[in-house]
């Protein structure tokens, strides 16, 4: 793997982002530390493991053709330690100093003229808990993706990497950026067809958007360029209970969940409830078995949460609708499918395109809010094991709170991400999310236990 053209949607990505807004994803992994932890033999561990990661040695290099693309290459001069590096925490809560920390960290672009991604190891000094704070660039990968190259520094994933026998293949000759007569054919045929799902996409974002934007809510600000970060964890045994009383999904309930602590911290702010609920954009995977495995391959679904429904088990009634309704009309309706539509748009576009784009996030939605898949079984990193890991998503222009989850060791773990002077009492609205799932639990019907 030494030149790939970067696909439509990961250009866009690419291009969208500036110092304000940067466009990485992230995750906070926190680790419980083993007899003999060495924060250097740590980090000497996370620098070779990453180094072995195929992917992570890519840079991005414009490109003759297509016209105003761009293509990863390998970087000939790459070298980890500009990637992987230790910061020693401040004495005092470790989660606290480690999570504002990662929010500072998560404020600095990456740098664009090496491989888009940042590793930090943050210890505290005496013999306690670690964390590792994982950056990669949204161009680089989406969220199923980036899980898949992050958990290439973990013991289980690498050690069968070692193992796997690997079949060298004869070298296969370069390929010229112009197409053959053939091959330019199909791609102009190709060409045709994407123009078509272009406008059929098309119409149907323009349809879903919102071209009145009079109305403000906490959720949207003119961005400071500063991030907050914050975590939750849930019982994911209780999430899993209340979907067995009221049906749909576990991500129905949690998409509940976060609506009504929103609705609780807005209430608690002294803000007035929303006219209209605020839209929230649920990204949907693309990706198929057995399909190319590199880039983004996204759309999404929109969905109103009912942030001004007083009860949580009629807001998550109207979650769940909203949901399946959404999945009816498949992942190419409605703004959410403003990724497919990138996904069609030829090169020149993005590049010049992307500002607009950008600005216009505020008229399709108003907070994203990810599910990011884990793996299930027990991780480790030099022996120490997982303790929980926390997801974080970029912020769109005009907003000020990403909402991003993941589920492991029976917990499920939150990372909110927010503009650092848009919302201050970030904390608040983490320890609202608790108390919803606490309520929407006890107002449950008793469920007889199984004879």
């Amino acid at each position: 793997m030494s030149t790939e053209l970067l696909a439509p949607l990961d250009l866009a990505f690419w291009h969208l982002e500036s110092d304000a807004h940067p466009m990485h994803l992230g995750a906070l992994a926190v680790f419980e530390p083993a007899p003999g932890t060495d924060p250097q033999h740590l980090l000497d561990l996370l620098g070779s493991r990453a180094a072995a990661i195929p992917r992570l040695r890519m840079k991005v290099r414009d490109v003759l053709l297509p016209v105003g693309g761009a293509a990863w290459v390998t970087d000939k001069e790459f070298d980890v330690h500009r990637h992987v590096r230790r910061v020693v925490l401040a004495e005092g809560d470790f989660m606290a100093e480690a999570t504002r920390l990662a929010g500072e960290l998560m404020e600095q672009p990456l740098g664009r003229g090496l491989p888009p991604w940042q590793m930090y190891l943050l210890d505290s000094p005496g013999d306690g808990p670690f964390a590792v704070l994982v950056k990669l660039h949204h161009a680089l990968a989406d969220g199923m993706r980036a899980v898949a190259i992050g958990a290439g520094i973990f013991d289980q994933i690498a050690s069968a990497a070692e193992r796997r026998t690997v079949r060298r293949r004869a070298p296969v000759p370069p390929r010229s950026w112009l197409p053959g007569p053939y091959e330019a054919a199909g791609m102009a045929m190709d060409r045709l067809g994407d123009v078509g799902r272009a406008l059929g996409v098309g119409a149907s974002v323009v349809r879903a958007s919102r071209l009145d934007l009079r109305a403000a809510t906490p959720l949207t600000a003119r961005s400071s360029g500063t991030r907050r970060l914050a975590t939750a964890e849930l019982d994911a045994e209780t999430v899993q209970m209340v979907r067995r009383a009221e049906g749909g999904t576990a991500n129905d309930v949690l998409l509940a969940v976060v609506a009504g602590a929103l609705r609780r911290w807005m209430l608690e702010r002294g803000e007035s409830l929303p006219g209209a609920d605020p839209r929230a954009l649920v990204p949907v995977s693309r990706r198929r078995p057995g399909g190319a495995a590199n880039g983004n391959k996204l759309s999404g679904y929109l969905l109103g949460l009912p942030v001004g429904e007083q009860d949580p088990r009629e807001r998550l009634r109207l979650v769940r609708t909203g949901m399946d309704r959404n999945k009816a009309a498949g992942p190419l309706r409605g703004a959410g499918a403003v990724a497919v539509l990138a996904d069609q748009l030829p090169a020149l576009a993005h590049r010049f395109g992307a500002p607009l784009a950008g600005s216009a996030a505020r008229m399709l939605f108003d907070i994203l809010v990810t599910s990011v898949p884990l793996p299930r079984s027990a991780l480790s990193l030099g022996g120490c094991p997982l303790r929980a890991v926390y997801p974080m998503a970029p912020l769109a222009r005009g907003q000020s709170l990403a909402v991003a989850l993941s589920t492991y060791g029976g917990r499920v773990q939150i990372g909110l991400v927010a503009d650092g002077k848009a919302l201050p009492d970030l904390d608040r609205l983490a320890s609202a999310v608790h108390e919803e799932l606490r309520e929407l639990r006890t107002l449950l019907p008793k469920v007889p236990a199984p004879a």
